[in-house]
């Protein structure tokens, strides 16, 4: 069946004022998801600044009040966030204002370091350098030579070297991270419930009020003291949900190395973000 209306019906008026209509259950949820509805957006817009051109990934999110920018250090992009009901022509005159400074923070990023044979990767703080075993049976191991060198063997076709080395520095990570936050879990009186290893960009690691801590695989190549805070941090969360004073006073109480360990963070903490990646 067709139905004709004699008057032509407010979609622009219903879209500016959602508020002046209401409808229940389902159908308010079909109706909402019709109104907000949009065309397929571009992921990325290109800014241009001086003889430079950027790609920069476009990311909306539906609690953005604002538009807003970031450098994601181990993607070595730059990430703009726009509000549920921003414009790409508002999105692209935003970024396009803040071209130097898009350009001035990724030109100040750490040298990639690869990992490739030669490389030198600071596993628990210590530099290690990549050197391929062709021919030997295994995967990835540490080794020490007569002369003192540090060293990180990785059998197998060169091919794998990247992956091999990734899995091994996320495997000894999830090692070392547990076996801290088990330790101040006792400590504090709490359960951990799970932990999972990521590649965080803005955040070393996170917690639920479930149990479930998430780290970043990087914290192993910080000094061990770093890895270990980090573990007091976050099973910490489970004591106090906040950074208020007594939070920092419970993970201060049972972590003596929390004031360096920040410190060293904030001197060198992006440095582990070139590591594993290529410019």
């Amino acid at each position: 069946m067709i139905c004709f209306c004699a008057e032509r019906f407010q979609w622009r008026r219903i879209w500016q004022n959602p508020g002046e209509f209401s409808l229940s259950g389902s159908a308010e949820m079909a109706f909402r998801a019709l109104l907000y509805r949009r065309p397929a957006e571009p992921q990325s817009i290109a800014v241009k600044f001086g003889s430079q051109i950027f790609a920069i990934r476009l990311r909306r999110h539906r609690r953005a009040r604002r538009y807003t920018l970031r450098i994601h250090p181990s993607d070595r992009e730059a990430i703009l966030t726009m509000p549920p009901r921003g414009t790409l022509v508002d999105a692209k005159e935003f970024a396009q204002r803040h071209g130097a400074w898009i350009a001035a923070r990724l030109g100040r990023l750490p040298k990639a370091a690869p990992f490739h044979p030669g490389t030198l990767v600071p596993l628990r703080g210590s530099d290690h350098k990549i050197v391929h075993r062709a021919g030997v049976r295994g995967t990835v191991w540490a080794e020490t030579r007569e002369s003192g060198e540090r060293i990180l063997c990785v059998a197998g076709e060169p091919e794998h070297i990247d992956r091999r080395v990734h899995d091994f520095l996320k495997r000894e990570a999830r090692r070392d991270l547990s076996k801290a936050a088990q330790h101040y879990a006792e400590l504090f009186g709490v359960k951990v419930t799970r932990i999972s290893i990521r590649d965080q960009s803005s955040r070393w690691g996170s917690c639920t009020s479930a149990g479930s801590l998430s780290f970043s695989w990087r914290l192993i190549l910080a000094p061990p003291y770093v890895l270990d805070y980090l573990a007091a941090h976050e099973v910490g969360h489970l004591v106090e949900m906040n950074h208020s004073a007594k939070f920092w006073r419970v993970v201060g109480k049972v972590c003596p190395q929390m004031d360096r360990a920040k410190k060293w963070l904030d001197g060198y903490g992006n440095d582990l973000h070139r590591y594993g990646i290529t410019d």
